[in-house]
């Protein structure tokens, strides 16, 4: 199948992984309230079509925090990311850096930082939790700093991990020992793409930044019970200074939800905030990112950058979001479909239908510049004109 749309990778990305690894990247928390409301949200969000403008010269390009980039889109974090495609992260960042947008590496990928920064040809971000071992922390953010990271994605919704059902049923979580191992290698097996090109080819099988606290455990169950064991759920605003007395440069927030969040977040010397709800991977039944993302615009749009993730399946959803108030957009599973279904090429295919479905959206609402995306493009609710 040739893939027309991001969604259609989606569909390349089931048939190409095991499903423990599908399931991973697919699935949300509990019932998957949140992550159905995510896209169901933002598909609701009716766009004011108009017509007779001269639209011929349409320019997507922006800055954020003093870096141009070619549209307001940057490529999200996503733990376990490598594992889709042979040394995914390094496929990612390159498809990022030819597209001039930025591309995030997560705290828990598979490719360690040193591995991302060899194969990226631009600054790329970097994202953090916060963790229990401040020293392991600090060298961290060190090893960030030291590759060139310019900004630091710091995400505050998970002081505990979510409980993801399909990751139990599939056996990537919840299955210790020989017995899980065998059920993933079976799964693998039934796969032979992906395991020649990364069960194979793709090693080491490990969690790059975390495995030197990791040590000989390895595995996914190691991995997981890591996560439990060192997340700090003790996390409070002042552990901003404490990052910020590490990190010289920008500092964004990731996980905001509510407005009084936002002031917060700006009181305590953020540069920037992404309005997410963890892809609906944490708090089954929280609001959705589209219907979060207005009254924090409204409330800190003037003081910090504000970004948004969450349901994003389109170049219209972009435009979406950016009516609402976010200033850049995070695409999440997106990218992480296109790089199972085609790694690097399918990144980069995927984010070139992106920018070809913006131009549209905009050229059909009569916008050329995206500074001039607002809440004048949208129907909102009660609006017949």
């Amino acid at each position: 199948m040739k893939a027309a749309s991001a969604l259609d990778y989606r569909d390349l990305a089931r048939r190409r992984l095991p499903p423990f690894l599908f399931e991973y990247v697919d699935g949300g928390s509990y019932a998957e309230v949140t992550l159905k409301r995510n896209v169901a949200d933002l598909e609701a969000i009716a766009l004011r079509q108009r017509v007779l403008k001269d639209v011929s010269q349409i320019d997507l390009s922006t800055t954020i925090f003093g870096q141009e980039l070619s549209m307001p889109v940057a490529l999200a974090p996503i733990g376990l990311a490598g594992m889709n495609a042979r040394r995914g992260e390094t496929q990612a960042v390159r498809a990022a850096d030819k597209a001039g947008i930025p591309f995030c590496l997560s705290t828990v990928s598979a490719c360690p930082i040193p591995e991302v920064a060899a194969a990226a040809k631009r600054p790329f971000w970097f994202q953090l939790y916060m963790i229990r071992d401040r020293a392991f922390m600090r060298d961290l953010l060190a090893q960030a700093a030291a590759a060139g990271c310019t900004t630091l994605v710091f995400t505050v919704d998970m002081p505990v991990p979510g409980s993801r059902y399909r990751d139990y049923r599939s056996g990537l979580a919840g299955a210790s020992g020989f017995m899980g191992a065998a059920r993933r290698v079976a799964q693998a097996m039934m796969h032979p793409r992906w395991a020649w090109d990364v069960g194979i080819h793709g090693r080491p099988h490990a969690l790059g930044n975390v495995a030197p606290v990791l040590g000989a455990n390895t595995g996914l169950e190691d991995f997981f019970a890591w996560m439990r064991n060192n997340f700090e759920p003790a996390v409070g605003w002042d552990d901003i200074a404490w990052i910020r007395s590490q990190w010289a440069g920008e500092i964004v927030i990731k996980g905001i939800l509510d407005p009084a969040d936002a002031q917060e977040a700006a009181n305590n010397g953020a540069d920037g905030l992404v309005v997410s709800n963890h892809g609906g991977r944490q708090l089954d039944g929280a609001l959705s990112s589209t219907r979060a993302l207005p009254p924090i615009a409204q409330a800190v749009g003037d003081r910090m950058v504000v970004m948004a993730d969450g349901g994003v399946r389109s170049g219209l959803d972009v435009v979406r979001l950016l009516a609402l108030g976010a200033q850049c957009v995070l695409l999440g599973r997106a990218w992480v479909y296109a790089l199972a279904g085609g790694g690097e090429e399918g990144i980069s295919h995927m984010l070139d239908l992106v920018r070809a479905e913006m131009r549209v959206a905009m050229a059909l609402t009569g916008t050329t510049r995206i500074a001039d995306i607002d809440a004048t493009m949208l129907h909102l609710p009660g609006d017949h004109g």
